[in-house]
């Protein structure tokens, strides 16, 4: 292999504005995230008058401190429920992502009940299904951090309900595999949404305050005429003494999420999984950060992949597969933080010969099971 030289002044002025300019789209990103956040905290005082912790304040509560999070499938449901850009919240009412519990790493979701009482979007489901895969093919404990509204029927799509199902397979899916799955009930789980706690290997249920049931007293009695309790009828220490559903009984969410976290350490996780060597690197020669500058802002403009890669990859050191072939479409051989990898990118436009390169390349970075890192900037 080759250390790259990069042709990018990173002293010139076209290069200052293109790093303001992109730096500029980078924050109204994290702005459109954070609408969530701003929106859920309206709620603080009415999760505070109940006892209870919010849902990004459970998140921090159960996960490790100071280590990584790795949030996934931040920007769900943008521009889904409205064509207005400035009220189109992000995040499909739920947090996801993959981060540690007790030195485990494992797949999160948790509700986000303090936006529409935690009321699924037409993406939520969607998304907790993907989380779901991952966890199946990486292999990792599956935490569910539940209090919901369950469907928002104001948004009542059919295809909603026929692909519902799945969640509930990937669950038993996960099961079945030997992966572990956990539900802290925090508060109502109705209807379809009892079905994550009823079929989870590890049921956490918040005393007064987490529920499940089909329905609620109120559709009780419309339906049968009987007059019953919400709490009787679906709260967390009925279902701990009378169903069996729940298999602890927390005093409050702080209490639920430590035994949640006392839980996946017992399990001994870590313990059935093998530990790759720590492999020595050299990081980029050229600075990650200068990728602000690198790629243009107007997508019309055509850069050199390699660019790129170069501030990505250990010692910016690769070598190109079929560099005279196909030659718009980049394949490269690399590593990341000692890791082998192989990566992706376009100079221009695919055409037949770059699609036959692409595709060989693919088979051999399958067939040494390396993984493959697409930078995505094709123009067609």
């Amino acid at each position: 292999m080759a250390t790259f030289t990069s042709k990018i002044a990173t002293s010139s002025e076209s290069y200052a504005a293109n790093r303001l300019d992109m730096l500029a789209l980078v924050d109204q990103l994290h702005g459109l995230k954070d609408r969530a956040k701003q929106l859920s905290e309206r709620r603080r005082d009415r999760f505070e008058e109940r006892g209870q912790l919010t849902p990004r304040e459970r998140l921090v509560r159960l996960l490790d401190p100071g280590m990584p999070f790795l949030e996934l499938f931040g920007l769900a449901n943008y521009m889904v429920d409205t064509n207005d850009r400035e009220k189109s919240i992000p995040g499909a009412s739920s947090l996801t992502g993959i981060g540690f519990i007790n030195g485990v790493r494992c797949m999160i979701c948790a509700s986000d009940s303090g936006i529409n009482a935690g009321a699924m979007t037409q993406k939520t489901g969607e998304k907790l299904r993907y989380c779901q895969d991952i966890a199946i093919d990486k292999k990792l404990p599956f935490v569910h951090l539940v209090e919901s509204a369950g469907a928002n029927l104001l948004k009542y799509q059919v295809e909603s309900w026929a692909w519902g199902g799945g969640g509930f397979q990937r669950l038993a899916k996960l099961s079945a595999a030997g992966i572990p799955t956990f539900v802290v009930l925090h508060g109502p789980s109705t209807a379809g949404g009892a079905y994550f706690p009823g079929m989870s290997d590890y049921v956490i249920g918040i005393k007064g305050r987490g529920r499940a049931s089909l329905g609620g007293a109120a559709l009780v009695r419309a339906a049968t005429g009987e007059i019953s309790d919400e709490e009787e009828l679906a709260g967390s220490e009925m279902h701990a003494t009378t169903t069996g559903l729940v298999e602890y009984l927390a005093e409050d969410d702080a209490h639920g999420l430590l035994i949640a976290r006392d839980i996946i350490g017992r399990l001994g996780w870590n313990d059935k999984c093998p530990r790759p060597k720590v492999k020595p690197f050299r990081g980029p020669v050229y600075d990650p950060e200068e990728i602000a500058g690198v790629v243009p802002v107007d997508y019309r403009k055509p850069y050199d992949v390699r660019e790129v890669v170069a501030r990505l990859v250990d010692g910016s050191d690769f070598e190109e597969f079929k560099p005279r072939y196909g030659s718009t479409l980049v394949c490269l051989q690399t590593n990341i933080f000692g890791h082998a990898c192989g990566i992706v990118g376009n100079n221009g436009p695919i055409d037949p010969d770059g699609a036959a390169k692409g595709g060989q390349f693919f088979q051999l970075c399958d067939q040494a099971n390396i993984p493959l890192i697409f930078l995505n900037n094709i123009t067609g």
